[in-house]
Parts: C-alpha cells; sequence; structure tokens
C-alpha cells in the first residue's frame, strides 16, 4: 500500500479504507468558494460489490492498494460476462457486467483496455480515452448552415447518442470520448 493525497485519485483506483478494497467508480473534487476543498468518491467495495460514497478533504492522505495493471484485448461477450485476452500470454480472463457497467457500449472487438486485478480477479476496466465510431442516424445537413459552434443530436453504431457539428451527416465516422460520449473531431481514416 502507498499513500497518496485524496485529490490525486481517478476513476478506477483501488483504495483501502479500514482494511476493505474499493474500486473508484465516480469521482469529483469540489473546491467551494469559502472553506476547505473536498474529494467525492462514489466507490464499490470489492469483496461483495455494495457501493458506498466517501468525502474527503483534498489534502488528505489516502491508501492506494497495490493492483495488477495489463493490457488486455476484448473479445467477445457471452452469458458468462466479458472476455479478455491477455495479448502476451494469451491467458484469458472473464470481467462480469457490473465490473465493466456503461462502459460495455464502447467495447469493440480487438479492442485494448487496461483491466486492473487484485489475485486474478478483475477490479475495474479502463477504456481507451477515444473510440472511432459511426454516425448512423442524425438530422440532414442544411444549406447555409454552418459548423460556427452549432450541434445538433445524433446516433452512434453502439446506440449512444451524442451532440455532432451541423455539417456531420450518416456514415461519417467520428472520434468521441469514453468517458462521457462527447464528440471530439471526425476520423481521419
Amino acid at each position: 500500500m502507498v499513500k497518496v493525497a485524496a485529490s490525486s485519485l481517478r476513476k478506477g483506483n483501488v483504495v483501502d479504507v479500514d482494511g476493505k478494497l474499493y474500486v473508484i467508480l465516480k469521482l469529483e473534487n469540489i473546491h467551494p468558494g469559502k472553506g476547505t476543498p473536498v474529494t467525492q468518491l462514489d466507490m464499490r467495495r470489492i469483496s461483495d460489490g455494495v457501493k458506498v460514497s466517501e468525502r474527503w478533504r483534498t489534502t488528505e492522505s489516502v491508501e492506494k492498494a497495490f493492483v495488477d495493471e495489463r493490457s488486455f484485448n476484448f473479445l467477445y461477450k457471452d452469458a458468462e460476462g466479458y472476455h479478455f485476452m491477455n495479448p502476451d500470454n494469451y491467458d484469458q480472463i472473464v470481467v462480469t457486467e457490473d465490473v465493466v457497467g456503461d462502459m460495455a457500449v464502447y467495447l469493440q472487438d480487438g479492442m485494448t483496455v487496461t483491466l486492473l486485478t487484485h489475485e486474478d480477479v478483475a477490479l475495474s476496466l479502463e477504456l481507451p480515452a477515444r473510440v472511432t465510431l459511426e454516425i448512423v442516424e442524425t438530422e440532414p445537413v442544411t444549406k447555409g448552415q454552418t459548423a460556427s459552434g452549432s450541434y445538433k443530436p445524433a446516433k452512434l453504431d453502439n446506440g449512444v447518442r451524442t451532440m455532432v457539428p451541423t455539417y456531420i451527416t450518416v456514415g461519417t465516422r467520428v472520434v468521441v470520448m469514453t468517458e462521457d460520449g462527447s464528440f471530439l473531431e471526425r476520423a481521419k481514416d
């Protein structure tokens, strides 16, 4: 275990609180106008899956657990869970639905992800920051509209809805952020 400042924690990190391991699901650093800045965390206890909320001062020390962090390739999903393969030794690991969570929509065949494991049990999954997807549904381009900051709703081929610039049409491949599903740019491929 190593002590780190609460403000340096990130989503997917594993922390030790009172001898129990927790994986961070959501985190927000709050800086009020008056008072001490705090870090608000939503965490899941690894042993039994119970979700808890915790709030620490950003300067407080928190014990970050040592976990195995490796790259894995996504293979497929079945009734058992999500199957990933270690590209170095071809070992496979099955990750449950609750660990993958809402990130499942961004998983693509062969995608390289970072899995955090503790004693060969998957604790959390980190996706690449960006993925390339295709627009399958959006409003048509209206002649005369410019790309000067106006956006329209669009549906991606993974089912996620996002806002895209008005010049984007159906069939266009775009790069989106996996953290919030927001449009970043038109794909260069």
